[in-house]
């Protein structure tokens, strides 16, 4: 039983910083891929940010690149999302997500992942 939980969410001034965390356990996911979902209200949940089973290849929407950062560390089994120069419309639900083990390339597309957290609330106020 694979479990993924998110941490680190909370209230932020635009422009400020946050930086959530996510730790994954029961089943070793060190080749899995692993990403960041986001979710506001009213809309689709879409990517944020993803890595590769090896942490040398990330990917990341448009509308978070350069002010976010992806990172895993497979010997914690986590994988964390350093937001910077936070704006109002990054307001949402994250979801830390996994995919199986098998050395998998990062992936923008939420059908490839298997495993996801109960995400964590952020929240950027103006």
């Amino acid at each position: 039983q694979v479990q993924v939980v998110e941490s680190g969410g909370g209230l932020a001034q635009a422009g400020g910083s946050l930086r959530l965390s996510c730790a994954h356990s029961g089943r070793t996911l060190s080749t899995a891929a692993l990403g960041w979902f986001r979710q506001a209200p009213g809309k689709e949940r879409e990517f944020v940010a993803g890595i590769n089973w090896s942490g040398g290849t990330t990917d990341y929407a448009d509308s978070v690149k350069g002010r976010f950062t992806i990172s895993r560390d497979n010997a914690k089994n986590t994988v964390d999302l350093q937001m910077n120069s936070l704006k109002p419309e990054d307001t949402a639900v994250y979801y830390c997500a996994a995919t199986k083990s098998g050395y998998f390339s990062v992936s923008s597309y939420k059908g490839n992942y298997d495993y996801w957290g109960q995400g964590t609330q952020v929240t950027v106020s103006s």
